[in-house]
């Protein structure tokens, strides 16, 4: 792990990824540096925001930190997703995996899905969990539109597009869900270290 100053009021780690991202979320939630007011996760760092500039010893107490095991659902409540799995490249990603279609809805419902981090749009959570046999490229020519509730997957990711936009992922079913609401709160329903369960519906 590298732990850098970023900015006046930050410090960015840098893991190798998702797994180690985790652990360190985790460890952070559970024990704060004095003055964390947020922890920013992306694929492979983790932005600490402090309400003060960092010093040499938070980036030597970061640099010694243990990842912790996240707990079940991280800090957020676990959500299931009602999903139809009859997106357009359910049998590109059969066929691809050298499964049926029905193994490959059996295998994303029965996947432990957590949300490592958002992106892309506001809404859209970044799924780890996939097993290692789902893991399919991003088409090679993207659409140049992706309805709303959009369940796709994309290399070790699963995902859910919040609203209509262009977009390369294999799309394999869709939900009615809101992903992002201004008048909610939180506005976002897939927050990072939140549970995710897919729910095959007819």
């Amino acid at each position: 792990m590298r732990a850098v100053p970023y900015g006046d009021r930050a410090v960015l780690l840098e893991v190798a990824g998702a797994e180690a991202l985790a652990g360190l979320r985790a460890a952070l939630l559970a024990t704060p540096l004095a003055g964390q007011v947020d922890l920013v996760p992306a694929a492979r760092t983790l932005l600490v925001v402090l309400d003060r500039p960092p010093t040499d010893l938070d980036l030597a107490a970061l640099r010694r930190l243990v990842p912790a095991a996240p707990a079940a659902g991280g800090a957020a409540a676990a959500v299931e997703l009602a999903v139809v799995f009859d997106g357009p490249d359910l049998d590109e990603v059969a066929e691809r995996t050298g499964r049926s279609a029905d193994a490959v809805v059996a295998g994303l419902t029965g996947a432990r899905l957590t949300v490592a981090f958002g992106g892309f749009a506001p809404g859209f959570g970044y799924l780890t969990g996939l097993p290692p046999e789902l893991h399919v490229p991003r088409r090679a020519t993207p659409r140049t539109r992706v309805p709303a509730g959009a369940v796709g997957l994309a290399g070790p990711y699963a995902g859910v597009y919040p609203r209509a936009s262009p977009g390369g992922w294999q799309l394999v079913g869709r939900t009615a869900a809101v992903l992002f609401d201004v008048d909610r709160d939180p506005p976002a329903l897939l927050s990072p270290g939140t549970a995710v369960r897919l729910r095959a519906v007819g």
